[in-house]
């Protein structure tokens, strides 16, 4: 870090970039925030008058829904010139069926029925929800190895 005396001052172009990247990253948590919300209210982690559920939240659905609003944070975060968030969208999709009630899961219950749902599907839930995570972190990690580093967005920036 270097220090400046009171006479030197920040460009104005670090001041923005500055400003920009926090612009970026208080979206991006409140993208974050907002995936979790999607998650966790109509899978009755967080308990509502809208929703219920029919087997009580396990102990593992609430580390892989705080993993996936930090994980969908920091994906959104990062500054890149791609705009797709197919992957993001992906990560979330496969995690919010992770952490469902399996028999409240109208998809399951039509494919498998109740017993199905509880003997099949529930075992599989936690094996999903750690694919859904391990994949979010592989796009994170992707998607830092993507970012631009021209014209100085990257490394630190000096005042003129």
């Amino acid at each position: 870090m270097v220090l400046r005396s009171a006479t030197q001052r920040i460009s104005p172009a670090y001041e923005s970039a500055r400003r920009a990247t926090l612009i970026r990253w208080l979206r991006a948590g409140a993208v974050g925030l907002t995936a979790m919300l999607l998650m966790a209210v109509p899978t009755d982690v967080i308990n509502t008058p809208w929703f219920s559920r029919e087997i009580p939240v396990r102990w593992w659905e609430y580390p892989t829904l705080i993993a996936m609003g930090i994980l969908t944070t920091v994906w959104m975060g990062i500054a890149t010139s791609r705009r797709g968030a197919g992957t993001a969208v992906s990560g979330v999709t496969l995690a919010t069926f992770a952490i469902g009630c399996p028999v409240c899961n109208k998809l399951v219950l039509a494919a498998v029925g109740t017993t199905g749902a509880l003997g099949l599907w529930a075992p599989v839930q936690p094996i999903l929800a750690t694919v859904s995570v391990t994949l979010m972190t592989a796009a994170v990690a992707w998607r830092w190895r993507q970012r631009p580093c021209a014209a100085g967005q990257c490394g630190s920036v000096h005042a003129e």
